[in-house]
């Protein structure tokens, strides 16, 4: 029988994120995904993006895994080749399963303001990677909250927290949370302790763990893996704004080429003979061009 060590999850690595440009014109500050944090397990990637009107994300391909974009500000188009279009603005969610492939655009609504975000990747176990590829899309009123105390709002993206459920259905177990608070407030959060975990800070400065570790914007902390099942996060004379994401390591190879990831360099090879002739669920790419681009 294990025994769950007992208090909050302590940080073992801070990073603070530098400002790129990625895609078109897109600002972009990288936290997992960057040489710092190459990636960890499950999460290939988290980007906070800054895109004006006159950027974007022109057609590209993806193949197995997931991306998760979650809008801040501003509206983002979206657009395959299987015909799947939409828009989703503040708050709102696209939880899209690339699996076997997708090719897609995502370009911000020229008439409002820049589109501001975070897009995460989460790796895909073997038996998924070739999945049909799907949509899960929440507007900002769909997204279930939950309310441990006053002053604390809890947006439940993935998984669960204090009693509240995401509608999200996870093929990598995940939790993915969104956190607001006001001065001077102190939470516990349960993260189910096999889970890795880390904190990306957007407004305001936090304190995490027993020993009351710095989270500041931009930052990224990665949470210890020793067992615990709870963080302790508080803050002090400033209101806060970040998110807590978690998920089940899947411990599989990673073998990523650009936005391809698969588990051999076999894999990926084969996924770029059949982007390149059309093939294996990329049938439709054959001369296909966005409208939105």
């Amino acid at each position: 029988m294990s025994t769950l060590a007992k208090g909050s999850r302590s940080i073992t690595k801070a990073v603070l994120s530098r400002p790129r440009m990625d895609g078109v014109g897109a600002l972009v500050y990288r936290s997992i995904g960057d040489t710092e944090l190459r990636n960890h397990d499950p999460f290939l990637l988290l980007d906070e993006f800054n895109v004006d009107k006159d950027g974007g994300f022109p057609d590209h391909p993806h193949r197995g895994f997931e991306t998760v974009t979650y809008m801040l500000e501003g509206q983002f188009q979206h657009e395959d080749f299987a015909g799947h279009s939409g828009t989703i603005g503040p708050g709102d969610l696209q939880w899209m399963t690339a699996g076997r492939g997708i090719v897609h655009t995502e370009m911000p609504v020229k008439t409002q303001t820049p589109a501001h975000g975070l897009q995460l990747w989460i790796n895909l176990p073997k038996e998924h990677k070739m999945c049909e590829p799907q949509y899960q899309e929440l507007l900002d009123g769909q997204v279930p909250r939950a309310n441990p105390q006053d002053g604390v709002i809890i947006k439940v993206i993935a998984g669960e927290s204090h009693g509240v459920s995401s509608k999200v259905y996870t093929r990598t177990p995940t939790t993915y949370l969104d956190f607001k608070m006001a001065p001077h407030k102190t939470v516990e959060q349960a993260i189910p302790s096999s889970y890795n975990g880390f904190i990306y800070g957007l407004k305001g400065t936090i304190y995490v763990g027993e020993e009351g570790v710095v989270g500041k914007p931009h930052q990224t902390l990665i949470l210890s893996e020793d067992g615990t099942e709870t963080i302790k996060i508080s803050t002090k004379d400033e209101e806060a704004h970040f998110v807590v994401i978690a998920g089940q390591p899947l411990k599989e190879p990673v073998v990523q080429r650009g936005l391809f990831v698969m588990n051999s360099q076999d894999e990926i090879v084969e996924a770029m003979v059949d982007y390149q002739h059309g093939q294996h669920g990329f049938e439709r790419a054959k001369g296909w061009h966005s409208t939105i681009a």
